[in-house]
């Protein structure tokens, strides 16, 4: 596993190779296949994404979505990592059971932090995770041009009112 860690990190997932990962654990390439089938669900094993969020007790409470916009994009764009699992995401169960983990695992903290609902949690969580992953997948994996053009502060400016509402509104209503 370390191994493979190391090879994706210094060669990103396009680029690294299972015999080129075997070769660095010093194994043969067919154990790697044997226990996990194919590079997408290795990938999804080795993936380590530490979101890095920030403490939302030392922002304003207006300001939160913004500010979770911006991190978000900053801390995407000094990483491979997570794009790749994306990728990874699009066609294997494994990489989607691990973007779950990673979302579940580091937003859950956060928003029981603002929501003002505890039994929203895990909604709310779900609404952010469909923000912050929307934005990563357009701008770093399909790459649409409007979205990979904006800037972090654009981003946040755009962004930053839906997050806002989504951990610490209410929905809107006729």
């Amino acid at each position: 596993m370390a191994a493979a860690r190391e090879r994706f990190a210094q060669d990103g997932y396009e680029r690294a190779t299972i015999r080129a990962i075997a070769a660095d654990a010093s194994i043969d390439p067919s154990m790697v296949m044997r226990y996990y089938g194919n590079k997408e669900k290795l990938f999804a094993a080795a993936a380590e994404f530490d979101l890095q969020l920030p403490d939302v007790h030392s922002v304003p409470r207006d300001q939160i979505g913004a500010t979770l916009a911006r991190h978000f994009l900053v801390r995407w764009e000094r990483d491979e990592t997570l794009p790749a699992l994306l990728r990874a995401a699009a066609t294997n169960e494994a990489a989607v059971e691990r973007v779950r983990e990673i979302f579940g695992r580091q937003l859950l903290p956060l928003v029981t932090a603002v929501s003002p609902e505890p039994g929203e949690v895990m909604f709310r969580a779900g609404l952010l995770a469909t923000q912050m992953l929307g934005l990563a997948l357009c701008r770093f994996v399909l790459r649409l041009p409007p979205v990979a053009a904006l800037t972090p502060d654009e981003a946040a400016a755009w962004l930053g009112p839906t997050i806002q509402r989504y951990l610490t509104g209410s929905p809107a209503r006729d």
